[in-house]
């Protein structure tokens, strides 16, 4: 069936505003979200902590220069955080249209992050790919810690940080063994995929990875989600069997410099306990 040449037009006219939107105006965006968690084993003492959380710069991609990374940076400053995570990819190694930045350019923007608790970091496969452990050493440089199966303590609660789980051997017993029975934490893994896995005294996870799919439409983004468990952990919060996950869309693209519903973005969680006080 022919259709009317002005349908035809109106079509390509949409057509292409979309592909301008996707392709250069979503993925310039910067939105901060901001949100309230309620959580297990998270002590009413620590009732109000908050944390930014930045993933997957993929720094030197379309979009996702220095200035960018600095924009997202100031953004989160101030916000005015307890304690910056940092989820990893902070470089790429999909992209031929990607300019290589160096992992020394890239820490000295994250470098600037300020908090009472400090910054810590996990790395992520596209690190990997791309230097080696050359990233993990530019974060240590100045100042970030970075986790790989190990946990550390900061003020009343734990943090602990897993592998890579494309290029490394994540061992969540190992990244949990110094935490004390009881005590609150919080895991930090680059890919979600290693949720099932942890146990239930983790109050939360972090991860990126997925980029929402970049292009946040199901049925679309299903076949471009890194995941084994397709849409089940692609955005935003998740809970299962009482396990609470969140999964950050991140900064940057990998493979196509597109997104779609799926805007740039750094968190600020404000993390409370599970427990709600009814007034009588």
């Amino acid at each position: 069936m022919n259709l009317p040449a002005p349908v035809v037009g109106a079509g390509l006219i949409a057509g292409a505003g979309l592909a301008v939107y996707a392709g250069w105006v979503e993925p310039r965006r910067l939105v901060v979200r901001e949100l309230d968690l309620r959580l297990p084993h998270w002590p009413a003492s620590l009732a109000g902590l908050r944390a930014g959380v930045m993933s997957d710069l993929h720094a030197g991609v379309p979009h996702a220069g220095l200035g960018a990374i600095g924009r997202a940076v100031d953004a989160l400053n101030a916000r005015e955080p307890d304690i910056h995570l940092l989820l990893g990819d902070y470089l790429d190694s999909s992209q031929k249209l990607a300019r290589k930045l160096a992992p020394e350019a890239v820490a000295a923007q994250l470098a600037r992050l300020r908090a009472p608790l400090g910054t810590v970091a996990v790395v992520g496969n596209h690190d990997w790919r791309s230097s080696g452990d050359r990233m993990w050493r530019a974060l240590e440089a100045v100042g970030i810690t970075v986790l790989e199966d190990r946990a550390v303590e900061r003020d009343g609660f734990w943090v602990a940080g897993l592998a890579d789980l494309r290029h490394r051997r994540p061992d969540i017993g190992k990244a949990l063994r110094a935490v004390p029975p009881g005590a609150p934490v919080l895991m930090l893994s680059h890919d979600p995929d290693l949720f099932p896995g942890v146990p239930t005294r983790v109050s939360l996870t972090l991860s990126g990875h997925t980029h929402g799919g970049q292009v946040a439409i199901p049925l679309l983004r299903r076949p471009l989600l890194p995941s084994h468990y397709g849409e089940r952990y692609a955005r935003g919060h998740v809970i299962e069997h009482g396990r609470h996950l969140f999964v950050s869309s991140g900064l940057g693209t990998s493979g196509l410099p597109i997104r779609l519903l799926a805007p740039p973005e750094v968190l600020i969680l404000t993390l409370r306990n599970s427990v709600v006080t009814r007034k009588v």
